[in-house]
């Protein structure tokens, strides 16, 4: 029998400390906004899903905070601006953990769906409260619902804003930049370590998955932390604080941050500290990453087949 060899990673970053592999566990609070974007009419009394989500914000964060804290892992939280205001006490407590806010839009709106003057006109305001709240400017940004738009990539650059993680391009960090060759740090996300289709199930915002035991859930998520620390790449989770904040769900989290730490040379950090470090290496040229011009594509194809033509 013979056994194959070849390249799964072409172009690792290389880590501090000789790390194997940086591991990211960000949190988007996005509470009770997308109830509201939903069902704009009528949110306030569908009673029992609103709870159901403010719980993220009233019960989930404090503990998820607790936890984490407790081993000493700093974590990325992407907060739309209508919640950063909702929920002040929330925020507050994320700050007092010394975590990271990053910018979430206003109320989880599609950005893909605006115009550029409306997607710019939403995500300055949203800059703005953030930097109002907590003093600092947001470094980071998620797009709600992963909407990324054609325009996305010239507005982060118009606001200095250091990293992106919304599209899912590759396993390692790269870059995307606009038409002007301005640079953003791209730290892609995987939907496979999102906890939306492992656990959501909710009549109000239209998402009826089969609901996971967390040991099924754990499987697929430390399934990708193995890939990432064997071929010595990046880990990011993608969570939500009304899903994740479960106590069933943080005692499996507990069992996950524990072996990570048993196992070594994992770098745990926020994307913000990961992409600082990132830009470094690029910047002094130890580090040369993939390079995507966006928009992608600018416009309808011409040349596109009509399925319900005859001949």
């Amino acid at each position: 029998m013979t056994h194959g060899k070849f390249t799964m990673i072409e172009n690792p970053v290389p880590w501090p400390n000789g790390a194997r592999c940086a591991a990211a566990f960000t949190w988007d609070m996005d509470a009770d906004s997308i109830l509201h974007l939903a069902h704009p009419d009528d949110a306030d009394t569908r009673v029992s899903a609103m709870t159901d989500l403010r719980y993220g914000p009233e019960i989930a964060v404090p503990r998820i905070c607790r936890m984490f804290e407790s081993y000493d892992i700093k974590l990325s939280f992407f907060v739309p601006a209508w919640c950063i205001e909702e929920h002040p006490g929330a925020v507050d407590r994320m700050m007092e953990g010394g975590h990271e806010i990053a910018h979430h839009g206003f109320m989880h709106e599609l950005q893909n769906t605006f115009t550029k003057e409306r997607e710019r006109y939403w995500f300055e305001r949203s800059f703005e409260i953030i930097e109002k709240v907590t003093g600092k400017k947001p470094r980071g940004h998620r797009s709600p619902w992963g909407a990324f738009s054609k325009n996305t990539t010239e507005i982060l650059a118009d606001f200095g804003i250091l990293y992106d993680s919304s599209i899912q391009g590759d396993d390692v960090p790269y870059v995307i930049k606009d038409k002007n060759d301005r640079e953003v740090i791209e730290l892609p996300v995987k939907f496979t370590i999102d906890d939306w289709p492992q656990y959501v199930h909710s009549v109000d915002l239209d998402y009826m998955m089969p609901i996971k035991a967390p040991d099924e859930a754990k499987k697929v998520y430390m399934s990708e932390f193995e890939a990432a620390w064997k071929y010595k790449t990046f880990w990011q989770v993608v969570w939500h604080p009304f899903v994740s904040g479960h106590v069933a769900r943080i005692d499996s989290i507990v069992s996950m941050v524990e072996e990570m730490q048993d196992k070594g040379g994992v770098w745990f950090a926020t994307l913000e500290e990961i992409a600082m470090h990132v830009r470094e290496l690029i910047d002094n040229g130890e580090y040369a990453p993939r390079i995507q011009t966006m928009p992608i594509k600018d416009g309808r194809i011409s040349d596109i087949p009509d399925p319900a033509a005859s001949g």
